[in-house]
């Protein structure tokens, strides 16, 4: 018989970045978790290596930015350099944007480093249990929890974990997702692909032109860490089990002098899907999990990110009772667009790449190639993607417009304008003493407003409120009269917004109240 064990919150199953992250989040929120991860360790792979600058705002919410930043690569790493060798010349190149330079958009920039130097972060970012070589193998939900049966991969001891909630985070190939019977539309697998980690001495061909990655046509290079550590990236060989893997590198390097010693050789796929559903009952969808998405662009990881970061703060307030059950209703009905947009994106970014490489190919043929650079079909505006990143609209019932009710479905494009218009991420500006308008958020709701006195007034329901004076200058940028308000949710998205002021001494609890799906009755005076 299977050994129970203590009831948890949460139940966070898979160990990566968007399990780990979860993690770190609910902790703060105060809900008890137990992650598990059936492998024995952190993945040793780099696998996911571009950390965006949305990612970054939420890392530096959890204390954790400037230790990722630290460990991560220089500014100037942040682009991608195609060559037909590594030690050819360039001949396209595009910048990282929110990776390579600041932007006035965020208070922060993003990295690049490496995920199995980004894992370790985030595992240190909280001290609640974690469990590896522990693997879910069956799931069965009741009425009021979820009892989960877990193996033991080194004891083959099973064990049962009952928890309010499962937040499966458990990859691509999710058990969790096919043991619910949950379908994925999209493309599906596109493709198998190999990485070989490896060190060697590539300063001669890299160190004056540094780059994320070298997009060849015998593979991509990246470099790994910022003490030292590649990676090529290509097609499996036809007999992988034969394989000598220093002699493919140096082949793919196009030189045979360079001493090529490799560490480690994994095998994947690039998936391409978007889960028909996000949420079933008391389990839900996260990350890779919920969408597999192509690697251009570094979008899969972080997309994954924003996931736990919207749907942490719904769980916490239905474990906490501030909120009804119903706004997690609204986790997928604001993060499902964003996975279909994400992928598209991700798909054209791979076109867009094969297309450089397509001109190189037809240029060469046509005995070109000292014409050099050639015309990419990009601007520098790396895939022109901080929309993605920055502009994610949400529409759901936990957003109100000024009138009072959800908004419309919109597409904000590929570019990324600033606004405090409802379910947009609040705009980030500069106040003082180093001190950012994203900086006044937390694990609580937010009230900016030129005038907290008149707002203090206001009746609130029993949840986490902070109200916080918003300078006028920057009131008149976003449409607020001297009494007016923006109500910001945890995740840093516009709940609500008041050009002027409240209507009555109630407007504020009634707003809180239908956002969060509460039943709290307002307090009498």
């Amino acid at each position: 018989m299977p050994v129970a064990d203590p009831e948890v919150e949460v139940l966070i199953v898979g160990g990566g970045p968007v399990g780990l992250t979860a993690r770190a989040l609910l902790e703060r929120w105060g809900v008890s978790t137990l992650l598990v991860e059936r492998y024995a360790e952190l993945s040793p792979f780099p696998r996911s290596r571009l950390v965006n600058v949305r990612s970054m705002e939420i890392f530096r919410q959890l204390g954790l930015a400037a230790t990722i930043t630290a460990r991560a690569f220089a500014p100037e790493y942040g682009r991608i350099r195609f060559r037909d060798t590594l030690h050819g010349r360039d001949f396209a190149t595009a910048a990282m944007v929110g990776i390579n330079a600041p932007i006035s958009e965020s208070p922060l920039i993003g990295v690049l480093t490496s995920q199995d130097r980004l894992e370790p972060t985030l595992l240190g970012a909280a001290d609640t249990p974690m469990r590896f070589g522990a693997e879910l193998i069956e799931l069965v939900e009741e009425a009021e929890s979820v009892v989960a049966t877990l193996v033991d991969h080194d004891s083959g001891e099973e064990t049962l974990v009952r928890a309010r909630y499962v937040l499966a985070a458990d990859g691509a190939n999710s058990t969790v997702r096919q043991r619910l019977g949950i379908d994925t539309t999209g493309p599906g697998a596109l493709g198998r692909w190999t990485t070989v980690v490896f060190d060697a001495d590539l300063n001669r061909w890299s160190a004056q032109q540094p780059a994320g990655v070298y997009a060849t046509a015998h593979g991509s290079f990246l470099p790994l860490y910022p003490d030292g550590g590649w990676a090529w990236i290509g097609p499996p060989p036809e007999d992988i089990a034969g394989a000598d893997w220093p002699d493919l590198v140096s082949r793919a390097l196009g030189s045979a002098d360079v001493r090529v010693d490799v560490l480690r050789v994994q095998h994947w796929v690039v998936n391409a899907f978007v889960a028909e559903r996000f949420r079933h009952g008391r389990v839900l969808l996260a990350g890779d999990a919920a969408h597999a998405v192509p690697p251009s662009g570094g979008l899969g990881m972080n997309v994954g990110i924003a996931d736990v970061h919207n749907l942490c703060w719904k769980l916490a307030g239905v474990l906490h009772g501030w909120a009804g059950p119903g706004l997690l209703e609204t986790y997928e009905t604001e993060r499902q667009p964003v996975a279909h947009r994400t992928l598209r994106q991700a798909v054209a970014n791979s076109q867009l790449m094969l297309q450089a490489q397509n001109r190189r190919r037809e240029q060469l043929q046509a005995g070109e190639a000292a014409l050099g650079q050639i015309e990419v079909p990009w601007s520098e505006r790396y895939f022109a993607q901080l929309g993605l990143v920055l502009g994610v609209a949400y529409h759901s019932a936990a957003v109100l417009t000024d009138d009072g009710t959800p908004p419309e479905p919109s597409d904000t494009g590929a570019d990324y304008a600033p606004t405090a218009e409802p379910g947009h991420r609040m705009p980030h500006r500069w106040l003082k003493d180093n001190h950012s308008t994203l900086d006044a958020l937390g694990e609580w709701f937010t009230l900016l407003t030129p005038d907290p006195t008149r707002w203090e007034q206001q009746t609130t329901p029993p949840l986490p409120l902070h109200i916080e004076t918003l300078p006028n200058e920057h009131a008149d940028l976003w449409g607020l009269g001297s009494h007016g308000a923006l109500l910001i949710r945890p995740d840093g998205h516009i709940g609500a917004r008041w050009p002027d002021r409240p209507p009555s001494d109630s407007t504020l609890h009634h707003t809180l109240t239908t956002i969060t799906g509460s039943t709290c009755p307002k307090p009498a005076h």
